[in-house]
């Protein structure tokens, strides 16, 4: 049986200097058995949301009169490995690296998929690179069992926290101090303050570390992000952040799974 080769990369542009500096960088980690969904939903919230602001931008200038028709792209996802040969996702997917870990990267986010993750949570190298993207990031967010690398990392400690619903026991067990709670989409803990993160509503706020349940629930952890990040730049348009993650899941055909934010369940 054939193995389908995917590379999951931005695309790139003809000239560095032609095209301004994203408004939000995203590392996005890959690793051998990570689950393709936890990984490549996310990369597709991001980058139809990136797609999704450029349109609103352009109608915004046109109805203004302006005459400029480009925007920053709002979001730029690099695909981020220990080393560059190729990452073979549970089932066979295989994904192209855009970096390793020794590359000089900086990133607004840092996001770690699940998947069976028994090796990569006790890889020295891999837990040393998550460590040092959060220490710089904004905010910090994992899929599925994503949040069992955040741990062992120790970039979750007591926080609330979330994970698919069959690694609920195991990830307390292991974890004893973590707050882990079942039943939700996604979990936000800690603060960014709002004039940092561009917000201007207390529910906009991006929080520190988000953590999500299983496989397409880290889409509507994606959104989320998107509505939150988004925010601030998208208030110079007269917009906000929820209505470009409330534009973007259409456009993928997909139905937003919501939930009150910061709330965790009863």
């Amino acid at each position: 049986m054939s193995t389908t080769t995917a590379t999951v990369s931005p695309t790139p542009t003809a000239s560095a200097s032609t095209e301004p500096a994203p408004v939000f960088t995203i590392a996005l980690l890959a690793f051998d058995d990570m689950e393709a969904l936890d990984f490549a939903g996310p990369f597709e919230v991001f980058t139809t949301a990136s797609r999704m602001f450029a349109r609103m931008a352009a109608a915004h200038n046109a109805a203004a009169g302006s005459a400029t028709t480009g925007a920053k792209r709002l979001f730029d996802v690099t695909c981020v490995a220990r080393t560059l040969a190729p990452v073979r996702a549970r089932a066979g997917l295989r994904v192209l690296p855009d970096a390793d870990f020794a590359a000089p990267l900086a990133a607004d986010l840092l996001l770690v998929p699940g998947g069976v993750i028994n090796r990569a949570m006790v890889c020295p190298d891999t837990l040393a690179w998550v460590q040092r993207m959060h220490a710089a990031s904004r905010v910090t967010a994992s899929v599925c069992t994503g949040a069992f690398i955040l741990a062992a990392a120790g970039v979750l400690t007591d926080e609330p926290v979330t994970t698919h619903w069959e690694d609920l026991a195991d990830l307390q067990q292991q974890f004893p101090r973590l707050r882990v709670q079942g039943g939700v989409r996604w979990m936000e803990a800690g603060g960014v303050a709002a004039a940092e993160a561009g917000a201007a509503a207390d529910h906009n706020r991006a929080a520190r570390i988000v953590t999500s349940a299983g496989i397409s629930a880290g889409m509507d952890m994606s959104l989320r992000l998107v509505a939150t990040l988004a925010d601030g730049p998208l208030r110079v348009l007269g917009l906000d952040g929820q209505t470009l993650a409330e534009r973007t899941a259409p456009q993928m055909e997909y139905t937003w799974t919501q939930q009150a934010p910061h709330q965790p369940p009863a």
